[in-house]
């Protein structure tokens, strides 16, 4: 079983839906709970949503951090930390169901198409990282 969870448990988790009890899911609900308050609250109260936002993604990597086995010298460097892609993940989620009460059809098509691409993308990302092909940056 691989330590990290599929995009197929991430995203259920995004819609509120974790099953078992493990840290990811349950911090990629958070996330995606508070991206919704910030698409429906003024700017000044989304400093304390910010705050909360580092604090899971940093959170999520320290975790990844520890559990995922080290890579070898050659493994590819990514360009972002898994909860900082978790945490667009959350966004992404966020924002796809906003659409849906959208009027705008080419928003909802395009909130969606977004969403998807980037879970491929993360199950590529769980998948190179699980195998030591890919190292994310560090958490500290």
């Amino acid at each position: 079983m691989d330590a990290l969870p599929t995009k197929d448990r991430v995203l259920a988790a995004c819609r509120g839906d974790v099953q078992g009890d493990h840290p990811v899911l349950r911090w990629a609900r958070e996330l995606t709970a508070l991206h919704r308050q910030r698409l429906a609250i003024d700017l000044p109260v989304r400093d304390s949503i910010e705050q909360q936002r580092r604090a899971l993604i940093h959170d999520i990597d320290n975790w990844v951090a520890n559990q995922v086995l080290p890579t070898l010298g050659c493994a590819r460097l990514h360009t972002e930390s898994l909860g900082a892609v978790i945490d667009r993940l959350s966004k992404f989620s966020a924002c796809a169901l906003a659409a849906l009460t959208s009027a705008d059809d080419s928003e909802l098509w395009h909130a969606w198409e977004r969403l998807a691409q980037l879970a491929v993308g993360y199950d590529d990302l769980k998948d190179e990282v699980s195998t030591g092909r890919r190292r994310l940056p560090s958490a500290h």
